[in-house]
């Protein structure tokens, strides 16, 4: 009996998902358990197990197709039996999915194309490319002969195209200079969803942002401790400034739940737990996984937890689910490494706040008895959606947290 390979359900928002590699071929005797391909939702990766033995028959879907979910992606079965009746729109798309086959197998010795145009290499290079990658090279005029390919042995995918458009002229992948004095860069999947999502932001809600500072002598000092503490090799946890200052947004939030919250049309969820997201910069694109009950947790279990999910972001294996809007009940996004001053971080929706965390500057300030010093003072960014928070309470919410970082305490 054939069996067919159905792409997953990642999370109830994904519709669709990419394969990025495939490990066997059609033909390939698999066992269960085997890992078939490699996919991606938007923002994380996963591997496909084969559910059960047999031979891969037939593979409806190809690197870099973009699949819906539940859809029909491969037939497992024995050697003579027909695929057709589960190939995604029947027999008829059959002569299409085997042409595209045969085009991604044909071996290094000869051309893994069909057609040449232009400055796309001629037969007998051995270049091997992906059908769809073919299609965006030719249609942006991309020079692929000097493209590492990071697909199976060495094959062009899409994704490799995008990286030298990316990277532009400068790196020798860009056509021979046109008339025009530009070129398009395609929208990657993650970049589009960002796109949508922070304009859907500004154009759906009210928001304001102010601005504060807070002095973090005390921070730095309680750092210069647990860094003495890990140097007597005690086995010690390194403790970092995002971390105390996550800490100090929790403890500020238990005297303002209704930062807490989540605004809908006629209501608003405040939440008894915090559920704090911390925005994650990866090479996809921006992640924000939650890290729930954060309130519950001492210094040394919340930056274990913040560590342990900025960390999975960046190797795409985020739990789909924590990585949702309405995961987090409020977003911490720091942006001190970078040297930003001041900004206006954009509320992740259904959410009415969020903390842009900012670079520490030293400031003069008067320590009294007519003896002037500089102090390290770290910028606070507080947006806020004005529907849910009006701006007396914001601002008396973002100076307690400046209150607890001015006072901080880890013990």
């Amino acid at each position: 009996m054939v069996i067919p390979v159905i792409m997953p359900k990642q999370g109830q928002s994904v519709e669709t998902c990419i394969i990025t590699r495939w490990f066997k071929n059609s033909g390939d005797r698999v066992s269960k358990g085997d890992i078939l391909f490699s996919y991606e939702t938007d923002k994380a990766a996963f591997d496909l197990e084969s559910p059960a033995d047999g031979t891969l028959l037939d593979i409806f879907f190809g690197e870099g197709d973009e699949v819906p979910v539940l859809e029909n992606v491969a037939a497992i079965g024995n050697k003579g039996e027909q695929t057709g009746h589960l190939r995604p729109g029947g027999l008829k798309s059959a002569a299409g999915v085997a042409q595209k086959q045969n085009i991604e197998k044909i071996p290094d010795d000869t051309m893994s194309v069909n057609q040449a145009t232009g400055n796309i290499p001629v037969p007998g290079s051995g270049i091997k490319i992906s059908p769809r990658a073919l299609r965006l090279a030719e249609d942006k005029k991309v020079d692929y002969s000097a493209i590492r390919g990071s697909g199976p042995a060495g094959r062009i995918i899409v994704s490799d195209i995008e990286q030298a458009l990316s990277r532009g002229a400068s790196s020798g992948y860009r056509e021979a200079p046109s008339e025009n004095d530009f070129y398009d860069k395609p929208l990657g999947s993650v970049r589009k969803i960002i796109a949508k999502a922070m304009q859907s932001s500004l154009q759906s809600s009210a928001q304001l942002t102010h601005h504060m500072s807070a002095d973090v002598r005390k921070l730095l000092e309680a750092r210069r401790k647990i860094k003495e503490i890990i140097a007597t090799g005690s086995g010690a946890q390194d403790i970092t400034l995002n971390d105390m200052i996550c800490l100090c947004v929790i403890r500020a939030i238990a005297n303002f739940p209704e930062i807490n919250s989540h605004l809908f049309s006629d209501s608003l969820r405040i939440f008894n737990r915090v559920h704090l997201g911390i925005a994650v910069d990866t090479q996809r694109g921006l992640m924000v996984p939650a890290i729930k009950n954060a309130d519950m947790m001492n210094l040394s279990q919340l930056s274990s937890e913040l560590r342990s999910a900025a960390d999975a972001c960046r190797k795409g294996n985020i739990d789909p689910e924590l990585i949702q809007s309405t995961s987090a009940s409020f977003t911490i996004s720091n942006l001190g490494n970078y040297g930003v001053e001041m900004f206006t971080p954009v509320i992740n929706l259904p959410q009415v706040a969020i903390l842009g965390v900012c670079a520490m500057i030293n400031r003069p300030v008067d320590l009294g008895n007519n003896t002037f010093g500089f102090v390290p003072y770290i910028g606070l960014s507080l947006t806020y959606d004005h529907r849910a928070i009006d701006g007396g309470p914001a601002t008396l919410f973002l100076r307690e947290v400046k209150k607890q970082i001015e006072n901080f305490n880890y013990e």
